[in-house]
């Protein structure tokens, strides 16, 4: 048995393992979108690596979009098998591959018309709305832990990873072999204490990990915190400046645990009466999901719905924007005002244009909330840019800019450690880092080692490891 590392692989994106039995059975862990690598992105989305048409199956941990968003294209391609995923990650891979495809085509007529001027081929999109219509009647939905049979010889299990709404850590257990093998895939791992999820929940013992590795060298802020600072910034902002408060927020998780924590200020009376915007259709349509799943909620969200008309997502003075003039619309308030949108790293969307029309106002604040590749708009920011270049144009940065990494979705080291810890290491044969930046892997493995994990092993982008 093998695992070729096609993705995710000393870089934070375009998650996607494949594990080829003894038997030949092509199992494939997720299928992600190479994001935020300019031309090289384009390239390696356009090249999976590997044949589509062999592979069996494809596992998917979540539905972000780098872990998920090649999944029209690889439907498109030829796979013809079954795509298991959590019901949660399916309604939400409805959305989020609708919303891709869109910006794929959205794009891609961009590029073109400049390369149409300078006499330069066209480019094909990687899928359109229709390839990503096509590929949601392959997908069936496993619930957590629950073990599925996908073949005489191959068994999985879902357990909630407390990433996102439905995401899961894979377990799978492959019998094909002079003995069985016990693989976990974490997919991304979740913090405990989330104020909307639940824990990340233990996973049975695995002779191979695939681990996650984002914050292995970091340690976030404590959640019990970020509350009132977020507070603290929107009265700076909002009340003593005058100014507005721009929010780049992931449509998925980070958009509604900001809504669901200026809900309970709203409730306790300490948000002050200013409106609040939640300007991305993405988001708001992500926001209805999540709130059909109550099943994936902690039980301090329950008890808090219990009280009186309690929602989690409405409240007074709170706005859904959907419409692309009502969006247009909000520059022209002269009020302070909270804006949350997507995308989460200002990279796209209507976040980027909010940015450009209040980044040279010092009476406005811009808020990041998550992780941002370095060379995003919200990475420079972060990073201290005195001059950012959006839509082509460079802007001096007078707003202030302000980070709280406490709503990371994803765990710093220490967590990870736990959320490892259920693990008997001298049982592990080898621990596989991905999902992370060769620097910040290269600490984790140090991490690893002095918790008693003996063998670890960082794969190359391509690398096929024998087991």
């Amino acid at each position: 048995m093998n695992i070729a590392f096609h993705g995710a692989a000393r870089t934070v994106t375009g998650s996607k393992h494949l594990i080829t039995t003894d038997q030949g059975v092509k199992i494939l862990l997720d299928c992600g979108l190479f994001q935020g690598m300019g031309a090289e992105a384009d390239e390696l989305n356009r090249h999976f690596g590997f044949d589509p048409v062999q592979v069996d199956f494809l596992i998917l941990s979540h539905a972000h979009i780098d872990h998920s968003g090649l999944i029209p294209r690889f439907v498109k391609n030829g796979f013809k098998g079954t795509i298991y995923c959590t019901p949660a990650t399916f309604d939400l891979c409805r959305l989020m591959l609708a919303d891709s495809a869109n910006i794929q085509e959205n794009d891609v007529g961009y590029i073109n018309k400049r390369r149409k001027r300078q006499g330069r081929p066209l480019l094909d999109v990687l899928y359109d709305t229709d390839d990503t219509i096509r590929s949601l009647a392959f997908f069936e939905t496993v619930e957590y832990d629950t073990w599925f049979q996908i073949n005489p010889d191959i068994k999985f299990k879902f357990t909630d990873s407390g990433h996102v709404l439905g995401s899961a850590a894979v377990n799978l257990v492959i019998s094909d072999g002079p003995k069985p093998e016990r693989i976990l895939f974490t997919g991304d791992i979740g913090r405990p204490g989330d104020s909307i999820l639940k824990h990340p929940e233990p996973t049975p013992q695995a002779d191979y990990i695939l681990c996650e590795s984002t914050y292995g060298n970091r340690l976030h802020e404590p959640i019990i915190g970020a509350e009132s600072r977020l507070l603290s910034i929107v009265k700076d902002t909002c009340v003593k400046n005058k100014g507005k408060l721009i929010i780049p927020a992931f449509s998925l998780d980070r958009t509604q645990e900001l809504i669901y924590a200026l809900d309970k200020m709203e409730h306790n009376g300490s948000l002050p009466p200013i409106k609040v915007f939640v300007d991305s259709p993405l988001s708001v349509e992500t926001t209805r999901v999540v709130e059909k799943h109550i099943e994936c909620y902690n039980e301090d969200v329950r008890e808090y719905m219990k009280h009186g008309d309690n929602r989690p997502f409405y409240f007074k003075n709170l706005h859904y924007i959907t419409k692309v003039e009502d969006s247009k619309a909000i520059n022209e308030i002269h009020e302070p005002c909270i804006i949350i949108s997507s995308s989460g790293m200002a990279e796209a969307g209507r976040v980027k244009h909010h940015i450009k029309n209040n980044i040279s106002d010092p009476r406005n604040t811009i808020l990041i909330v998550g992780y941002c590749t370095p060379g995003s708009l919200g990475g420079r920011l972060r990073e201290g840019d005195k001059e950012v270049r959006i839509f082509g144009e460079m802007y001096d940065v007078k707003a202030r800019v302000e980070v709280i990494d406490s709503y990371s979705a994803h765990a710093d080291y220490k967590e990870m450690i736990e959320y490892l810890s259920v693990q008997n290491a001298k049982l592990v044969k080898k621990i596989f880092l991905v999902h992370g930046d060769l620097e910040v892997m290269t600490d984790y493995e140090k991490t690893l080692h002095h918790e008693g994990f003996k063998s670890i092993y960082i794969p190359e982008m391509g690398e096929v490891i024998e087991l």
